[in-house]
């Protein structure tokens, strides 16, 4: 009867590791997917500020100079490669502080037909970007702790999944796009 006993105990113990680890590898699979769609949203998001930039950019609404800053910086990072979409969505945040440095140029954005509903539409894009890389990055440090764990180390529970890197850039919006700016006008 002992022998017995021992077995199903033991066969009971590895039952529930296996659960463990089941369980374990599917929290890690939800976190690879919450990752990939908190990408998506911010290849989305990116886009979208590249796209409201290069708008306005040949608008005609700013000064020319001001204008091609912005239309090679948009142009840049929508053409990016993605070992350099960091670098030029930084140099797209950089020119968007420059044209936008001074409430001037947001003025005479809207003074144009169309102008208030662009200015609110380049304010939503500078500001949804920094949320969507946010979200992006949380969910990488959430599955690279996890990954981290030795169980799922030695039990490879990530299988051949890469690990994941999070999206370093300059993403802070101009002042004049911020809640503070919009609302002094």
């Amino acid at each position: 009867m002992r022998p017995v006993t021992t077995f199903i105990w033991v066969a009971v113990a590895l039952v529930a590791v296996g659960l463990y680890l089941s369980w374990t590898a599917g929290r890690l699979d939800r976190l690879h997917a919450r990752i990939d769609a908190a990408r998506a949203a911010l290849d989305a998001q990116l886009l979208r500020r590249a796209s409201v930039a290069q708008e306005l950019a040949t608008a005609g609404v700013l000064d020319p100079a001001a204008s091609i800053v912005l239309y090679e910086a948009a142009h840049s990072a929508r053409q990016a490669e993605d070992e350099q979409r960091e670098v030029a969505e930084s140099e797209l945040s950089q020119a968007l502080r420059a044209v936008f440095a001074e409430s001037d140029a947001v003025d005479a954005v809207r003074a144009a037909p169309g102008g208030d509903e662009a200015a609110h539409e380049l304010t939503q894009a500078v500001r949804r970007v920094p949320m969507a890389r946010r979200f992006h990055n949380d969910a990488v440090r959430a599955a690279r702790a996890l990954r981290a764990h030795r169980k799922v180390r030695w039990f490879r529970l990530a299988g051949y999944a890469p690990q994941p890197v999070t999206f370093e850039m300059d993403d802070e919006p101009p002042v004049v796009l911020t809640v503070e700016g919009v609302a002094g006008h």
